[in-house]
């Protein structure tokens, strides 16, 4: 590849956006940073556009004159974009080949979409766009002949299990000869594992976001410690990989060296293997269909004592049980699930919840708020007021709770 494929980074300073560029500081000669986004972690974002000198970066839009300032006192022309709006001109800008999508939450869902809309390849980190509105971004995504490459590595493992023709079609997929029969989503079981529903009854912030595995955001932590993490993963492999909820398996696997795995017709199961480092799908989706050196450290094989793997308690982790409840009723229904749960956990993190109360939350806003289906066409609009309407619902329970 003589020409440096242009990245723009929507989330540049949380830890995918940390490992993306890493890789890409490593391959300068194929890649060019020509966008990062940051919300919150501005110095850290300022020190990154003085590594890498990208020709945009977008910044809340109070933050814009600010932040323009101290871009140019650091002698850097970067162009200062601000808000959604600049989000949005950023995933869809013409100079842009492939757009890391890695905000967290429902702020990350519009530029995901646009990023669809404007054809780019979209290397997806962030669950909302297709928990939210899965139909309508994997419709966008076909219509405008955008490439969507997971780099969860959940999701990176089963398309790199899955054949070529899958990967490049989903609804290939359902082609008998293929034999695909289920796919199995491995989870670690988070910090609590081997701990009673009373022990997660009482526990607090700092238990909750101790994962055993790997280093990630607050948020993202309170969700492997529910399960809920892998809930709303089951929801967007369902769209990803155009197969129903009950054909997608969970199993804890406690190592998380087994990212997950493609069951097929004739008894085999074809699994990607790695140490739990985040470079690896990343690399693998920026540089597809080729393979470049991610940094990651090397599986030691001789290593690895046992391999294990659990059916998880669905009791203890409720919030699995009711991702496949909203999966069955469609998209708006798993869109009031993930609304409820972003406030359950900001409530949980501020310490006016129990941990155990993210479940109980999340399945009384999942029954009580009854919401139109949603079209495949459907705007932003109406995805954000179902959005909206779940998060109104989910405060006045946490009140009662509270």
């Amino acid at each position: 590849m003589t020409d440096r494929q242009r990245i723009a980074v929507l989330g540049a300073t949380g830890s995918i956006g940390d490992s993306t560029l890493a890789i890409l500081a490593a391959h300068r000669d194929d890649f060019e940073v020509y966008a990062l986004s940051g919300y919150q972690r501005l110095d850290k974002l300022l020190q990154l556009c003085q590594k890498f000198k990208p020709s945009r970066v977008c910044v809340p839009l109070d933050k814009v004159d600010e932040f323009a300032a101290k871009l140019m006192q650091a002698g850097l022309a970067t162009e200062v974009i601000g808000g959604i709006a600049g989000l949005d001109d950023m995933a869809s800008d013409s100079a842009v080949d492939t757009v890391v999508a890695a905000i967290v939450g429902a702020a990350g869902l519009p530029s995901t979409l646009a990023a669809a809309r404007a054809g780019k390849r979209i290397l997806l980190a962030n669950k909302e766009a297709l928990v939210m509105a899965g139909q309508v971004l994997i419709s966008l995504v076909k219509t405008h002949g955008a490439t969507l490459l997971p780099i969860d590595s959940e999701h990176n493992a089963i398309f790199q299990c899955l054949p070529p023709s899958i990967q490049q079609d989903n609804s290939q997929i359902h082609q008998p000869y293929h034999g695909v029969r289920k796919l199995w989503l491995t989870a670690s079981g988070g910090p609590f594992l081997h701990h009673s529903f009373e022990h997660m009854q009482q526990a607090g912030v700092a238990e909750a976001i101790k994962h055993p595995n790997w280093s990630m955001g607050q948020k993202i932590s309170v969700d492997s410690a529910t399960m809920m993490n892998k809930g709303l993963e089951l929801i967007e492999a369902c769209h990803l990989f155009d197969l129903s909820e009950d054909k997608i398996n969970v199993v804890i696997h406690p190592q998380s060296i087994i990212h997950s795995m493609v069951e097929y017709s004739d008894g085999s199961f074809l699994a990607q293997l790695g140490s739990p480092d985040m470079k690896t799908p990343i690399a693998h989706a920026l540089s597809y269909p080729k393979r470049i050196d991610s940094g990651a450290q090397p599986l030691d094989l001789f290593a690895l004592s046992a391999l294990e793997f659990i059916a998880p308690d669905l009791q203890k982790f409720a919030c699995l049980r009711l991702a496949r409840q909203a999966m069955q009723a469609g998209t708006q229904a798993t869109n009031v699930l993930n609304a409820a749960n972003e406030i359950a956990v900001a409530a949980f993190l501020q310490q006016r919840i129990r941990l155990t109360d993210i479940a109980a939350i999340n399945e009384q806003t999942l029954n009580q708020v009854v919401v139109p289906a949603l079209a495949s066409d459907a705007s932003i609009e109406d995805i954000l007021a179902i959005d909206q309407a779940a998060r109104r619902y989910a405060e006045t329970v946490v009140a009662q709770l509270a």
